[in-house]
């Protein structure tokens, strides 16, 4: 949990992505599978989806593998919506539950979410990672905050006590709870940080900004913060120690008060401890260490305080019995400064810390002190005391005292003082209980010193804050006293939580306004509390416990007996349920039941010590050990333990002043004096929880975690949470998301927000006990939010069907619309092509066509007319139009003006164009040009991706080798530390020869003089240069390994130099002792002559050392000959290497330029031919100012080495007298050679240590080197493939967009399909849903009404029951006391008479024998008792479900009753529309009638039409037979030939009209037929469509009958499933066993609820009746209109038959009509004749009009009949348009689910299609743009290759030129005449050489612009890698998601870029061909390390 150093976003482990949790995906799966919790081993509970339902037991299908688990109902636990997921506070969920807080949880903490409130509470869940949110950052974001403003953090609770305190002046408390490990101190520190930052003093807030890593930070934060954040320090080392849990892990609970001034600044601080572990100090388990301190101690104290402790290695001390156990991450030397620097700053003294350092070594010490037994007796002894002095020594005692209180100490016996002796066990036993309580006492006065040192009385506190960091609940297998006492604080903690809780919760719906009866939870804990700790009536457990402490034989057996006699009957406490159990008796806490062991718990509580000892240590010399022991007279001694006064006890416990106090009671004294701080405060609660006991981040172990939520007390809460209103919304946002559900509730305008919620719920029709409405806020209780979601969604769901099936009507309406109106155009073709082909062949069309043209003769005059009054109009127009022609010959001149301008423009714009035009062909063949290079870049790029993923691979291999030779660089590093000092002395030498070659310089000066004289060698040594410059070539190879041996050979130099200056010294001593030894020979001249003869063969000796000597200096001159010769080829070979690698950057310098400008010359060379020229120019003065400068450098290589080769002679000299020196030391070689050879050796050894230290250390360097340019090569690539990519990404992305516009308009396709098809099942949909909600409503009705009755059954069975058992209990107490009786009677009778005893003891075995029956029979009642009571609990949440799901069901029936509304307002919907559609077709038949009437008057007055035409026929042939005649009968009178003539005109004329009128008249009758045939037509496709309207409403009615039949079926199984759920029920009812006693008050509730319920189940019930009777009818005039639609069926049959019939007659009888029109025609000529046949013609026209009547009445009484048939089928149709209705609903719940699932098929395909595509096309891109790469390296180490041939090519012609400017050198010498000329050349060359540095500095600039933009180019390449891996983890993540069926979620952050560098150096320093080697050694060399997983 501490800081984290890294640059990780720290609001990743803060806030939610709330995009993930409102996912609608994962809300509709919520609703559709109707999700549960149910119980797992594996995962604590498991997600299920409810399939089906029988009785008790549900089937359920698992969401994570589709399996199918049956499981009991009571096991099944709500799931909340998905909208809760992750929520920050868990009472805000709407289903309270284990699994649903469990699962928040455990998803929180997988999203890296470590804290969540719980109500009141804080749970933390240790992350056992670092995590970035405790920065100074963090602390400035919380600052200042509300709780609810920011997620939730320690640092929240922090600021809301420290904002409450400075607001309410009230003091406040943060109480940390938790297992060992589960992070308490680490929370409790940060409180500390957050306080210590926002309330430091007022010097440490002039200046936020320091960082508080600086030391102007640390000083500006003041001294009193300072002191508090390092008592941390000091407390944990004193007091914490390793666990398996923990590696930190607090060994004792403390409170830390932080004061604070009025304003609000630090002004003090006080620290109380309780329960120290002090029995670690003495013995540890396995894998455990004892406290921190003595392992620092040992590890990181010095010699001189190691000598004055007495200290020792960590195995020599006994009580660290594990020995020296490191902690993985920590030093404990380091954490021991730290603990010293800890205690200066808290201002101990130096004499305080050495003396307490003493006590913890003497503590140590005790644990050595060694007893043996005496053979003869029991008596201890010490064989060894030197353990002891050491102990008195450190404790200021003396021994022999110490040894005697030890082995014979005095105990008072009566008035007397009697010297007993130990036991070994008794002696052991009282040196363990010595050490513990001397580490006790020095614990208590560290506390005390450390509170003295933080309290500030000068600065009085107004407040404090305090923070409480106790160990949590805990329960082992068998508990101890510890473990009571732990238990029992955490007992009095969470009645304070219950109590504040309730409080807090009263407050608020007294804010709110709102009617509660308060009920204190605290309460229930208080039986528990007071078992343990009540004084008397009966005594508590620790109060019994210190009554046996005062009973001189008590043990733990009499005390466990004496807990049972007064406890026994308590509700918390049990006795063991068998004889052999383990643990003596058993309590029921809050979190469980916990077994207790009473094994040594009087000893533990009375905690006895060696009273003599401890006087001794009271009168210690050492003052500090004097004051640890100052309360000698509080100590129980030895003699209360092993014999105390039974008149010490007195009727009622209490301690006297000066008699000892218990543990016991000093604890609950502590913790009374705790808890009255703590009421006084205002409490905020954290809870630390270990998620798994592995130390792993990431894992969570649920059965773990819910054991810690049980214990810690959260779902003690969340079961409190229940009992109120847990939910609570503000008003705005429940109108904001909940309106939906009530539309029409609120009115339009502005409403008060209280005032819209009441409406809302009103028109929910919500019960009241459900929901409460307060000032600001709606309070709902636990479950109805959920139920509300769900209204919600359904309602979402409808709206978005309906807004579907309107979108599609609207579609299809017009399609309809579009296809009507070309029906109509076609039948408007038809009916004119008809027409035209009738007149085609007609002979009087023909002649009229012909004629009509010819009729325009007889106008003429009308036309003259009409052209003359055209003609004045013409002229009128003429002269308007000549004004205006005027106008527009103006404007025209205007325009021809401007069009002249517009030409000569245009001119210019071809112009313009053409040259574009020109440029446009140019750039078109460019254009491919660059297509065919981007072809080949792109086929490039792909292998340079596929490169880049093979480098990549590479580079992992090599980035773990690199960390392997990191670790060797570490290592090297001390190596290379002394190398450095080395290095200072010969940079010091370096100087020294600085100045020499200075001095040089001057003789140097004077040697160019001379090179005059030398002018004639140079034509000698010119021929000898080139092959010293081949040499020179082949010297440069040689260089590199010499460069290696001279590094060796100086490092033996100064490997030697140390070995003289040892010599040296060797003979300074030897000096001394030679002054010795002359006295020795003064002495010892006697025996000189026997030595004479040694002396001889010592000289022998000597001389064959000194010829060894000799060879070793001429070994060594060799060397040093050596030596000087490499020095001198180094010094020329470096000058090589200079020259070469300027010569070489100067050359990439060019290569760069010259790359640029080849791209620049392609582009330009089309258009800039000229500019080529003047480039080449260029590029050939900068190649000859290349060749001046090396002929510079050439000469500088000499003169370096004319002053290597000085050099080389002073070196020589420095050699020669270092020999002498050493030919000096060889003299006093012969008497050292032993000392010297061992030397050697080891100098050997260190010398091929360094030599392989070396090695390796060039190897690395040079490995180093290859890797970083390979990097900066791939670095290079990667920026290419990055452009290339983008490119491809580009054109991907338009081929993306293009697809999703034929995709979109696909699916638009797509939809309206479906829309059409689905258009039918829209309607359907809702009466389907309202069938559906009756018959669940019918089935909750019978589940309820089967509930209840059970229930009531249950209760009098269980009351009952209960009765029998309370009487048998009452039976079994009255037998017990009997037996007592019986016993005190026997005892009696024993004092009375011994005789009888025998009889006695076999009745009483007979009574223990019926003692432990009965005994058995209670264990066996209790256990029945247990079960009772689960039952009951169980029945209790079972009954408050019922209450919840009574509340739904009323909410049910009231949405089914406004459906139910809804309904009728639908079908009376219906019934207008089709009453509107039966008036439609109504009219339309009447406007066919009234067509038919027309045709019939129009076939009339065309029949009289026709008999007008032929009379007038008939008058036209007289006529002509009359105009014959005459013409015959011509007489001679001319008179009548003038006659005849006007006649004939006369004749003519009316002719002529008569043809006008007949033309008229057949215009007429052409009009009428089209009359007629449109009729015809009209009538034709009515007929059609009625027909076709008849067939589909039969096959409606046949598929609407098929419907029934299964609905009919289905409801029939419905039915038996309904009666095997209700005999499931009543086989149920024998299961359940309750006790209701303690809930008769929620009964009587659960009553009236009951009675109400049973109301409404009637009324349903009724409803239902009537349901089922209109059901029945329905079904009844189902079969009717079956029936009846036959008949009409052949009803219809017969009247179309019928139809056909009359249609036939119809035409029969106009066509005898027509045949009776032309007989009377014929016989009107024939009436003046004939009248007899006239009358009988009128007869049979009379008959005829008779027989047409008759059939007119027919045909009206059948349509009359079609119409009653069509009223009869409307209506048989609506009643099964509401039966196909009903059909219909129950089809579409199983099309919704169907298609739900298809939906998510197709989700997880596209999903995983989508998947695919993404990792082909990331593949394609990565290869495309690594072989693009690859390519692009290739040409680049092409031309590189070119480049270098080049320069060989200009190295030869600078070598040329060197030879020609030799020669003109001698030319020069020989013609002095022309120095003057040369001189001036001289001048010009030197301007020119300014210029060319100039241009030079001017192209190292541009070079380091392109190494800027290089290093760009690395990073940009960096972030690309990074992402790409953010891609494949992407990937990764997504897929395992797809695997588990997650929602899926792409996150767009990137890691930030962080700059790639190797060994500390950068990658852009190496060149290609280094690189190549680099990798090349690296291959060879290396083997890839395997890489991390």
């Amino acid at each position: 949990m501490s800081q984290r150093s890294g640059q990780e976003d720290p609001e990743r482990y803060l806030f939610v992505d709330r995009a993930v949790v409102y996912n609608p995906a994962t809300q509709a799966d919520w609703t559709a599978k109707k999700l549960v919790w149910i119980p797992s081993e594996r995962h604590g509970f498991e997600a299920a989806g409810i399939r089906e339902e029988r009785g008790e037991e549900v089937q359920l299908e698992l969401a994570e593998n589709g399996k199918k688990v049956v499981v009991n109902k009571d096991d099944i636990q709500k799931m909340n919506p998905p909208k809760f997921s992750k929520v920050e506070d868990m009472a805000e969920l709407t289903c309270l539950n284990e699994a649903s807080v469990l699962n928040n949880l455990k998803e929180r903490y997988y999203s890296g979410l470590i804290y969540t409130y719980s109500g009141l509470f804080c749970v933390v869940i240790n992350p056992y990672k670092n995590l970035p949110i405790y920065s100074e950052n963090i602390i400035e974001m919380y600052r200042g905050k509300k709780r609810h403003e920011m997620p939730p953090h320690i640092y929240a609770i922090s600021e809301s006590a420290y904002r409450c305190m400075l607001q309410d002046r009230e003091d406040q408390s943060i109480l940390c709870t938790g297992e060992s490990g589960a992070g308490k101190t680490e929370n409790t520190k940060k409180v500390i940080q957050y306080l210590a930052h926002v309330a430091s003093s007022h010097k440490g807030r002039k200046d936020h900004n320091i960082p508080p890593e600086s030391p102007k930070a640390f000083k500006l934060q003041g001294e009193l913060e300072r002191q508090l954040l390092q008592a941390n320090p000091i407390l944990e080392s004193f007091g914490n120690a390793k666990t398996v849990k923990n590696d930190n892990s607090s060994r004792f609970g403390k409170f830390i008060r932080v004061n604070f001034d009025v304003t609000g600044y630090i002004v003090g601080a006080n620290i109380e401890t309780y329960l120290l572990e002090k029995s670690r100090a003495i013995r540890q388990a396995k894998d455990e260490r004892t406290f921190h301190i003595f392992y620092r101690l040992l590890a990181g104290a010095g010699e001189h305080l190691r000598t004055d402790l007495l200290l020792e290695n960590f195995s020599n001390y006994r009580f660290l019995n594990n020995g020296n156990i490191t902690i993985p991450g920590q030093q404990d030397k380091d954490n021991f400064q730290e603990t010293l620097d800890a205690m200066h700053i808290m201002s101990f003294s130096h004499e305080e810390i050495v003396s307490l350092l003493k006590v913890v070594s003497a503590v140590l010490q005790f644990g050595n002190i060694i007893f043996k037994k005496e053979r003869n007796t029991d008596q201890a002894s010490m064989p060894e005391n030197t353990v002891a002095q050491k102990l008195c020594h450190l404790l200021g005692m003396n021994v022999m005292e110490f040894t005697r209180a030890i082995l014979t100490p005095r105990i008072k016996v009566g008035r007397d003082y009697v010297q007993k002796a130990q036991t070994k066990e008794q002696a052991d036993f009282a040196v363990e209980a010595l050490a513990k309580a001397t580490y006790e006492r020095l614990f208590r006065w560290l506390v005390y010193r450390i509170n003295k040192a933080l309290d500030r009385t000068k600065r009085q506190g107004a407040s404090f804050i305090g923070i409480l960091d106790i160990a949590g609940f805990e329960i082992f297998e068998l508990n101890s006293f510890e473990q009571l006492c732990i238990n029992y604080t955490n007992e009095k903690l969470q009645q304070l939580f219950n109590h504040t809780m309730f409080v807090l919760e009263q407050e608020e719906y007294q804010r709110e306004g709102i009617e509660w009866s308060f009920i204190d939870f605290g309460l229930d804990l208080q039986p528990c509390i007071d078992l343990i700790e009540r004084p008397t009536n009966p005594p508590g457990i620790l109060a019994l416990l210190d009554e046996e402490c005062w009973f001189p034989k008590a043990t733990d057996k009499t005390f466990i007996d004496k807990v049972q006699q007064e406890q026994g009957t308590h509700t918390k406490f049990q006795k063991p349920r068998q004889l052999k159990d383990k643990a003596d008796f058993c309590v029921i806490h809050y979190a469980g039941k916990v077994d207790y062991k009473a094994d040594e718990w009087l000893m533990k509580n009375m905690d006895p010590l060696n009273d003599n000892v401890a006087t001794l240590l009271h009168q210690s010399t050492d003052k500090f050990v004097g004051e640890l022991w100052k309360d000698v007279d509080r100590i129980v001694g030895l003699d209360q333990v092993s014999g105390m006064n039974e008149t010490a006890f007195g009727a009622a416990y209490k301690t006297k002043k000066g008699m000892f106090r218990t543990v016991g009671q000093l604890y609950k004294e502590q913790l009374s004096k705790l808890m009255a701080t703590l009421r006084n405060t205002n409490p905020n609660f954290v809870r630390c929880i270990i998620p798994n006991h592995e130390k792993r981040a990431g894992k969570l172990d649920p059965h773990l975690v819910l054991d810690q939520l049980r214990c810690n007390g959260v779902l003690e809460g969340i079961r409190i949470c229940r009992q109120g209103f847990p939910n609570r919304i503000v008003f705005q946002e429940f109108r904001q998301r909940y309106e939906i559900l009530t539309p029409n509730a609120i009115p339009k305008g502005f409403m008060d927000g209280k005032q819209a919620c009441e409406r809302m719920i009103k028109a929910l029709e919500l019960d009241l006990n459900l929901f409460r409405i307060g000032q600001s806020k709606i309070f709902f209780r636990a479950g109805v939010l959920a139920h509300l979601e769900e209204e919600r969604d359904l309602k979402i769901t409808d709206i978005i069907i309906y807004f579907q099936a309107v979108c599609r009507g609207y579609l299809a309406r017009k399609s309809f619309a579009k296809k009507q109106q070309q029906l109509s155009a076609l039948k408007v073709l038809q009916r004119n092509c008809a027409a035209y082909l009738k007149l085609k062949h007609w002979q009087w069309w023909r002649l009229f066509t012909k004629v009509k043209p010819l009729l325009q003769v007889t106008r003429q005059e009308e036309e003259m007319q009409a052209k003359d009054e055209e003609l004045v109009k013409v002229k009128e127009k003429q002269s308007k139009v000549e004004g205006e022609m005027l106008e527009m010959e103006k404007k025209q001149q205007q325009l021809v003006e401007e069009k002249n301008i517009l030409a000569e423009q245009l001119q210019a714009e071809t112009e313009l164009f053409a040259e574009a035009e020109e440029m446009r062909s140019r750039l078109a063949s460019k254009k491919q040009e660059l297509e065919e290079i981007l072809h080949d870049l792109e086929s490039r790029l792909e292998e340079e991706e596929e490169r880049s993923q093979s480098t990549v691979n590479e580079k992992k291999k090599m980035q773990s080798h690199i960390q392997d030779l990191e670790e060797q660089l570490d290592e090297e590093e001390a190596a290379r530390q002394k190398l450095q000092l080395e290095k200072v002395t010969t940079e010091s030498k370096m100087k020294k020869h600085e100045e020499d070659i200075l001095l040089l310089e001057d003789q140097n000066s004077k040697f160019i003089k001379e090179k005059k004289l030398l002018d004639d060698r140079v034509n000698e040594m010119t021929s000898k240069l080139a092959e010293e410059e081949e040499k020179a070539k082949n010297l440069g190879k040689v260089k590199n390994k010499q460069e290696i041996m001279m590094v060796d050979l100086e490092e033996r130099l100064k490997k030697e130099e140390k070995t003289r200056q040892e010599l040296e010294k060797a003979k300074r001593k030897l000096d001394g002792e030679t002054t010795d030894f002359q006295d020795q020979i003064a002495e010892l001249q006697t025996q000189l002559e026997e030595q004479k003869g040694q002396l001889v063969k010592k000289e022998d000796e000597q001389q064959l050392m000194q010829t060894r000597g000799e060879d070793e200096v001429s070994q060594k001159n060799n060397a040093l000959k050596n030596v000087r010769e490499m020095q001198a080829s180094l010094s020329e070979l470096q000058e090589d290497l200079e020259s070469e690698k300027i010569a070489r950057n100067k050359a990439e310098k060019l290569k760069r330029d010259l790359s640029e400008e080849l791209e620049a010359l392609k582009t330009e060379l089309e258009d800039t031919l000229d500019t080529t020229a003047a480039q080449q120019e260029l590029r050939t003065k900068r190649e000859q100012e290349v060749t001046e400068l090396k002929k510079n450098i050439e000469e500088e290589t000499k003169n370096h080495e004319g002053q290597i080769q000085e050099m080389r002679q002073r070196h020589g000299t420095i050699l020669e007298e270092l020999t002498e020196q050493l030919e000096q030391a060889k003299r006093f070689k012969a008497n050292l050679e032993k000392t010297k050879q061992s030397q050697e050796t080891a100098n050997k050894d260190l010398l091929g240590e360094v030599k392989l230290l070396q090695q390796n250390k060039t190897e690395s360097e040079h490995k180093r080197k290859k890797v970083e340019a390979q990097l900066q090569e791939f670095m290079a690539r990667v920026t290419e493939g990055e452009k290339a990519k983008g490119e491809l990404a580009e054109r991907t992305h338009k081929l993306q967009s293009e697809l999703d516009n034929v995709s979109s308009v696909l699916e638009d396709s797509e939809r309206k399909g479906i829309k059409m098809a689905k258009d039918v099942t829209g309607l359907e949909g809702q009466l389907q849903d309202t069938q559906e909600l009756l018959q669940e409503e019918t089935r909750q009705k019978l589940n309820l009404s089967g509930r209840n009755r059970q229930l009531e059954e249950e209760k009098s069975a269980l009351q009952e029951q209960q009765e029998e058992e309370e009487e048998a209990r009452r039976n079994l107490e009255k037998q017990m006391l009997s037996v007592q009786a019986q016993l005190s009677e026997s005892k009696k009778k024993l004092e009375e008479d011994v005789g009888a005893m025998e009889g006695l003891e076999e009745t009483k075995k007979r009574l223990l024998k019926d003692l432990e029956l009965a005994g058995q029979r209670l264990e066996e009642k209790t256990l029945g008792f247990d079960k009772m009571e689960k039952t009951k609990t169980r029945l209790q949440q079972e009954l408050d479900d019922l209450t919840v799901d009574l509340d739904h069901q009323r909410q049910t029936v009231s949405c089914l009753e406004k459906k139910q509304k809804k309904f009728d307002q639908l079908l009376a919907e219906e019934k207008s529309v089709s009453c509107r559609f039966a008036e439609e077709r109504d009219r339309a038949e009447a406007e066919a009638r009234e067509k038919e009437t027309k045709a019939l008057s129009l076939t009339r007055a065309l029949d009289e039409a026709l008999e007008a035409k032929e009379e007038l026929e008939r008058s036209n042939k007289q006529l002509r037979a009359d105009m014959e005649d005459l013409m015959s009968s011509k007489d001679d009178v001319g008179k009548n030939v003038h006659e005849l003539e006007k006649s004939k005109r006369t004749l003519d004329q009316q002719l002529e009209e008569m043809k006008t009128q007949l033309e008229e008249l057949e215009d007429e009758l052409q009009g009428t037929e089209d009359a007629k045939l449109r009729l015809e037509v009209n009538m034709q496709a009515m007929k059609a469509q009625y027909e076709r309207d008849l067939s589909g409403r039969d096959e409606q009615n046949e598929e609407k009958k098929r419907a029934l039949v299964k609905q009919v079926r289905e409801m029939e199984t419905e039915l038996e499933d309904e009666r095997k759920q209700r005999a499931l029920a009543v086989a149920a009812k024998k299961k359940l066993e309750m006790d209701l006693k303690d809930i008769e008050g929620h009964i009587e509730g659960a009553n009236k609820a009951r009675d109400e319920a049973i109301k409404q189940l009637r009324k349903l019930q009724a409803q239902t009746k009537d349901y089922q009777r209109e059901l029945e009818e329905a079904r009844a005039s189902r079969d009717d209109i079956f029936a009846l639609s036959k008949e009409n069926e052949k009803k219809l049959k017969s009247l179309e038959a019928e139809i056909v019939q009359l249609h036939e007659d119809l035409a029969a009888s106009e066509r005898g009509r027509r045949h009776a029109e032309q007989e009377r025609d014929e016989l009107q000529d024939e009436i003046s004749n004939s009248t007899s046949g006239k009358s009988a013609l009128m007869e049979e026209k009379r008959r005829l009009e008779a027989r047409i009547a008759q059939l007119e009445e027919e045909l009206e009484e059948e349509q009359g009949n079609m119409e009653l048939l069509n009223d009869r089928f409307r209506k048989t149709n609506m009643q099964v348009d509401t039966l196909t209705l009903e059909l219909s609903a129950e089809r579409s719940a199983g099309q919704k689910s169907e298609n739900a699932r298809q939906q998510l098929e197709r989700q997880n395909k596209d999903l995983k299609a989508k998947l695919g595509e993404l990792e082909g096309t990331v593949k394609n891109r990565f290869k495309a743009s690594i072989s693009a790469l690859e390519a692009k390296i290739a040409q680049l180490e092409e031309q590189l290759e070119q480049e270098a041939k080049e320069r060989a090519a200009a190295n030869k012609t600078v070598r040329r030129t060197e030879k020609k400017l030799k020669e003109i050198c001698m030319q020069v010498e020989d013609e002095r005449r022309h120095a003057d000329q040369f001189k001036e050349q001289v001048e010009k060359a030197g301007s020119r050489m300014k210029q060319l540095k100039r241009q030079l500095e001017e192209a190292e600039e541009e070079a380091t612009r392109s190494n800027a933009s290089r290093r760009k180019l690395q990073r940009e390449l960096d972030d690309a890698t990074e992402a790409s891996e953010g891609l494949s983890r992407e990937v990764h993540t997504l897929k395992n998601r797809l695997r588990r069926g997650g929602p899926i979620s792409f996150s767009s952050s990137r890691p930030s870029r962080r700059p790639l560098q190797v060994e500390g150096t950068s990658l852009d320093l190496l060149s290609d061909d280094e690189l190549e080697n680099k990798i090349t050694d690296s291959n060879a060399n290396e083997t890839p390390a395997p890489q991390p997983e």
